[in-house]
This record gives C-alpha cells, structure tokens and sequence, in this order.
C-alpha cells in the first residue's frame, strides 16, 4: 500500500507534533474542526468537562435566533450529530444520569431549530429521530424514580407540537415500569376530565365565536385523539390489549383499517376467534380505503384458525380484484405440487381481461411476464392511455429487445396523448419515443393490423403538420 494513502498508520507516521500543528492549521477557518477538536480535548480531561462543553453549545443552539438556510443544514446537521455521538458515546458509559439529561436538552431544541431551519429534506428531522431511541439504552442506568419520570415524559408529550417526542412512552416503559406507567395515565386521565377551554373565564362573546368558527369542536376533538394515542401507548408498553382496544369506540372498531389493526393484535393474543368476529362486523368489506389492510388481517386469521381453504379462496379473490402480485404469490405458494403451473395459467389469462388495461400492464411487469404484457398490449393497444407516461415508458423499455412491437404501440400511446392534447412540455420525449420507433421498426417481421412505422409517421405530419416545434425536436435526433 503506498505511504501516500490516507489512513491511520502512515498519518502516525508523521508524529505527534507535526500532526498537532497540522490540526491547528486545517483547523483554522473552520468551526466544525474547532469544535469537534475542542471537544475531545475536553474528553481527555473527563466527562464533566466534556458534558460542560456539550451543554455550552446546546445552550448556544437553544439561544440562536438566526435563519439556517439549505446552504447551512449540512453544517448544522453535522454539528448535532456530533453532540449526540459525543453523549451517547463518550458521557453515557461514564455517566447515564448527565447524559441522560443532556439527550433530554438536546430533543428539546427540536422545536426552535424546525422553525428557524430549512428542513425540506428532513435531515434535521431525522437526527432527532434517531437520538431520542437512545434513551432505551441510558434510562434503565439513571436510577430516575418512576414518578419523577413519569412526570417529564407528561410535560414532553403533552406539548409535542413537533412530534419530537413521538415514541418516547414506549421507549421508556421499561425504565418506567408498572409504576411509572400508572403515574402517566393518571395525568391523561386527569387531563381528559378537563374541558378544552378551562384556563380562564372568558367572555361569552369570544365562547360564541369559538362556537361559530367550529373551534371548540376542533379543539375537542384534537384532544380525544391525544388522549387516545397516550392511553394506547400506555396501554401497548403494559401488554394490555383490552386496555388498547378499549380506546376505540364501536363505531371505530367497523373502521377496516381499524379493525385490521386490532385483529392483528388480538391474534398477537391468540384470540383468533375474536380477530374473525370484529373482521367480519366492518363496514362496507368491499370498498377500498382500508381494503388491503383488512384482507391481510382476515387471510392471518383464518391462518391461525386452520381454515386453509377460506384463506386460499380469499388470496385469489384479492388478486381477481386488484391484480396483487403478493397475494397471487402466496396462493400458488399454499397450492400442491404441479397445480400451480395451471393456477398461473389462469392468471395470466385473467389479467389479459382484467378490465383496466393499465394495472394488468403493471401486474404484468411486476410478475416479470413480458410475453403476457406483449400479447395484452397488442389486444388492447386502443385502451393504453399515453398520459401514464411512467408506467409506459418502463414497460416500453423492457419489451423493445424482444416485442418490439409491443414496444412501438406503447410509444405510439404516448406520442399520440401529446400531439392530440398539445403537451408542448413533451415534445422532447414524443420525438424521442418516435425516434425508438424508427430504430426497432426493422426488427418487426410484421406490424399485423397496426400501421407501418413509416405509415404511422406520415400519419402523423397530416395530422399535426403545424405542430413544428414538434418536428423540429425530431428531425434534429
């Protein structure tokens, strides 16, 4: 390996005091490497000191009031992914209680930093995401009573306008404890006794108002969704599943997605008899909101319960209706040997008259059967919408090595959409559709019913002769 490489042992190489001088220099101009360098600097004396210096510069974030603009969240995001690994890594092992409380600042500064910064990204977002799963390893060493931690995780989560804290309660449960966990819920139980509207006596013009604008039925209704999610949480970290369904009311539990959640739970429970009776009580099975969640819930079900058969039948009622790849998959799975050549036969030839040519294109790519996706496109090239693009484009690609027919009635799909309904934004693309047509025109032995590629071209200069920026972006490939 040649002494010129960047790595640890040839860096050695070059000596304590020479590389010190070197941090200095690379150093200079730059915050990040000062910080980063003060930082273990401080380390080397202790993790007091090092906690002094991390809550130093948390102070100062917490303090900023300054704009962070895309230029600076790389810079920003560095540096707070640095204080975290400087707690988590460097404090925690040393001293859980300090760092403990340092993560617990750090999540804090979420809020000032979200509506100072350009997080578009999300990149801000996610290192609070992944900092605050660390109290799972820190709390259980802290030694907090379970009152006293009970009463912080309320004052967090009751005023989350972020969502920085979201997960905190399942996080520390276990530091929590039975104990702890009882605390929590006597402060949402205490604070779903009280009315939305309690802080003060207000005049009755301003309750009128409120009344009008609808606000205090927001306000209510916000407020039983809190409730809802803490006691939840509560109930999950405890392993009560009662507790949790509890939570919903009879109307909610009709709700598929709902419904399909719970099951899964009661399943977890091994109450499969259960699962079957609230699946079965939804509102409207057949429609679609909700409608995958719950088939999966109800296929676990009958699983569990040993009814092959009914699960069998339902995966392929799931494939008939909206073409699932996933769900033919697991029905040949759960066939004999040799019948799922015949029952793949059947799909195919289901999916050839599926009655939207467009998701029975997808299923086709999705189940890699071109030759199936060729024989589609050429039965029902009149029904291709060219305004899915995305989906035609794809399917275009992988047939034009071996249908590249198939492949010209695509593009021709997605020409024709443009010039008919004036996309001028794309032209550019059309023109180069058409000229993917001129390329593989001489690999079609026969175009059968559809127009030559040179018929279809002169076509197209009659019908959209005065579509010259059309023309111009062809005959310029």
């Amino acid at each position: 390996m040649s002494k010129k490489t960047l790595n640890k042992a040839n860096l050695a190489d070059l000596g304590v005091d020479y590389l010190a001088d070197l941090l200095i220099e690379v150093s200079q101009g730059s915050a990040d490497i000062k910080r980063r360098l003060r930082l273990e600097l401080s380390y080397n004396l202790g993790t007091t000191e090092l906690a002094h210096e991390v809550r130093k510069r948390l102070a100062s974030l917490r303090k900023s009031k300054s704009f962070v603009s895309w230029r600076k969240r790389k810079a920003l995001v560095r540096d707070l992914n640095t204080q975290v690994e400087m707690i988590v890594n460097k404090i925690a092992p040393g001293d859980a209680i300090t760092a403990f409380d340092l993560l617990w600042q750090f999540i804090e500064l979420a809020p000032s930093l979200y509506e100072r910064a350009d997080d578009r990204r999300g990149d801000i977002g996610e290192v609070f995401r992944s900092a605050i799963v660390h109290f799972a390893d820190i709390a259980p060493s802290t030694d907090i009573d379970a009152e006293t931690l009970a009463n912080r995780v309320w004052r967090v989560v009751s005023g989350n306008g972020y969502g920085e804290w979201d997960g905190i309660i399942s996080i520390l449960a276990p530091t929590l404890g039975e104990e702890g966990l009882s605390y929590l819920k006597a402060h949402v139980e205490r604070f779903a006794d009280t009315p939305p509207f309690e802080t003060e006596v207000e005049h009755e013009a301003i309750l009128f108002l409120r009344e009008l604008r609808g606000e205090a039925d927001q306000s209510s209704e916000r407020k039983q969704r809190f409730v809802q999610k803490c006691m939840q949480a509560i109930a999950t970290a405890s392993g009560d599943t009662d507790a949790y369904i509890g939570q919903y009311s009879s109307d909610d539990l009709r709700n598929k997605v709902i419904a399909a959640e719970v099951a899964m739970l009661l399943l977890k429970d091994s109450r499969a008899k259960d699962a079957l009776v609230l699946l079965s009580n939804v509102a409207d099975v057949g429609g679609s909101f909700g409608q995958e969640q719950w088939d999966d819930a109800y296929i676990s079900t009958l699983t569990v319960l040993g009814r092959h058969n009914g699960a069998q039948a339902h995966r392929w009622l799931c494939f008939e209706n909206r073409l699932s790849v996933d769900h033919l998959r697991a029905f040949l799975k759960g066939l004999p040997d040799f019948e799922d050549v015949e029952a793949e036969d059947r799909a195919r030839a289901y999916a050839l008259t599926y009655p939207d040519v467009l998701r029975a294109l997808h299923f086709c790519l999705k189940w890699s059967d071109l030759l199936t996706a060729a024989q589609l496109v050429k039965t029902r090239a009149d029904e291709l919408d060219g305004d899915h693009y995305e989906l035609l484009t794809t399917a275009a690609d992988a047939l034009r090595e071996r249908h590249p027919l198939a492949a010209t009635l695509l593009w021709r799909a997605m020409i024709d959409f443009a010039l008919v309904e004036d996309r001028a934004s794309r032209y550019r693309h059309a023109a180069s559709h058409l000229n993917d047509c001129d390329t593989v025109a001489p690999e079609i032995d026969t175009f059968d019913a559809f127009p030559s590629h040179d018929q279809y071209v002169d076509e197209l200069r009659v019908r959209h002769k005065r579509k010259s920026s059309f023309w111009a972006k062809f005959d310029a490939q």
